[in-house]
């Protein structure tokens, strides 16, 4: 079949796709799904084995945090970022995302020495994360190193640090966030519960942060059953 005014990689796209099923094969995508769903369970697996005592120092500090917990960091690192301060907000820990590009053009002014500051990057070495330590410590905060390697620059200028196991990303080239972005915020989560366990935050409580959509409904039904 002949294709005209498509990209490169569409056409590869479109004749991989003709050849399927020219050869009958309707459930190759399947494959593909399992293959790469497997890759990320395997990366959880491999995080749930490594979880030790090791993270008990940064509950402690969160724990004990009197102000915020803000989460700091800028490419899909800081996606998870958002999305883990809108979990512990939800879950009874205050907490706001700082886009760490932002923060030089102002948004350092949102932390405060109370708070508590967790910078995300994968490697350890994102630049516009790293160099962000410095600016931190002026304003006295803690700060916790959210990353892969203790050898990083992130996990040596932090005065804590939050190391998960890795091996690669679930993708076939091996370098599309996937893997890491799912133990970040599979980490991250667990971490957000065990400090509402701590707090013996309430299906009340929950419903108080969250009264709107699906979940607001049935907690209100719960509470005014």
């Amino acid at each position: 079949m002949l294709y005209t005014g498509a990209s490169l990689p569409l056409l590869r796209a479109q004749y991989v796709i003709d050849n399927i099923f020219l050869r009958g094969e309707f459930t190759v995508y399947e494959k593909y799904l399992k293959e790469f769903i497997t890759a990320e369970r395997d990366a959880l697996s491999l995080l749930a084995d490594g979880v030790d005592a090791s993270y008990d120092g940064v509950i402690d500090l969160l724990a004990k945090c009197e102000g915020k917990i803000v989460f700091f960091g800028i490419g899909k690192s800081g996606h998870i970022g958002k999305k883990l301060a809108a979990t512990f907000s939800s879950t009874g820990s205050p907490s706001i995302f700082v886009h760490a590009a932002e923060a030089r053009h102002g948004d350092f002014g949102m932390i405060e020495k109370r708070d508590v500051v967790i910078l995300l990057s994968h490697s350890g070495g994102t630049a516009e994360t790293t160099v962000a330590v410095e600016n931190l410590k002026k304003i006295g905060c803690a700060t916790v190193a959210f990353c892969r390697s203790a050898d990083s620059d992130l996990a040596r200028l932090c005065d804590y640090k939050m190391v998960y196991p890795f091996t690669r990303e679930a993708d076939r080239l091996g370098v599309a966030p996937s893997s890491s972005t799912t133990v970040q915020l599979a980490l991250g989560d667990s971490v957000a519960l065990t400090l509402s366990a701590l707090k013996g935050f309430t299906r009340e409580d929950f419903y108080k942060y969250h009264p709107g959509g699906a979940l607001g409904k049935a907690l209100k039904g719960e509470r005014d059953g």
